[in-house]
């Protein structure tokens, strides 16, 4: 989903969260009446609606949507797929690539589809742990494939911002189904993506 016009975002809950902001605004000692202020409870609760439009959206769904009947049985890997998420714990953004594989197994599924599912997923309240492993469900229980690989690494502000404020720190999580069991599938995967990793 592009950006959301204004026309798209529920009124009702924007006037609730703007309301919420403000208030926390406030709280912190600053004057919500000052002209950069003046309209960021808004702005900050359109900014948290499309931060968080994974809730409104099926990922399964998405995939269904483009899934074709082919015989081709080898490794299809998308990667450096870029993804943007909200850290559950303190709302600080993660951000970073994964890569993910399948092997069809006598289907496959249109390559835009595969961002498409990471980006539903990311736009939500996460945890990269879960993250990987909702990636990884839903791919390996929609296409049904003989195998599915996903990866991510990322970065967290939680990490960076605040506590233990270290910059260069980046986490990497790991999820494998199916023929990605096999060590030598697992093996080639990781080295065709490995260039991409830190």
């Amino acid at each position: 989903m592009s950006n959301k016009n204004f026309e798209e975002y529920n009124i009702k809950v924007t006037d609730a969260m703007q309301l919420r902001y403000k208030s926390i605004i406030e709280d912190l000692g600053e004057n919500t009446e000052r002209d950069g202020l003046l309209k960021t409870p808004e702005r900050a609760a359109k900014a948290m609606q499309f931060l968080t439009q994974g809730y409104e959206q099926d990922a399964a769904e998405i995939l269904k949507s483009a899934m074709f009947k082919e015989s081709y049985n080898e490794m299809v890997i998308v990667k450096d797929i870029e993804l943007y998420s909200l850290c559950e714990h303190h709302i600080l953004p993660f951000f970073g690539k994964a890569h993910i594989a399948y092997i069809p197994n006598g289907q496959i599924v249109g390559l835009s589809k595969i961002p498409r599912i990471v980006d539903v997923f990311s736009r939500r309240l996460q945890v990269q742990e879960r993250l990987t492993e909702q990636i990884l469900n839903c791919i390996n229980e929609t296409l049904k494939p003989e195998g599915v690989a996903v990866v991510i690494e990322a970065s967290h502000m939680c990490m960076m911002m605040r506590g233990v404020q270290k910059q260069n720190s980046t986490t990497t999580t790991s999820g494998f189904r199916g023929a990605f069991k096999n060590i030598e599938t697992r093996t080639e995967f990781l080295k065709l993506i490995s260039a991409n990793l830190s």
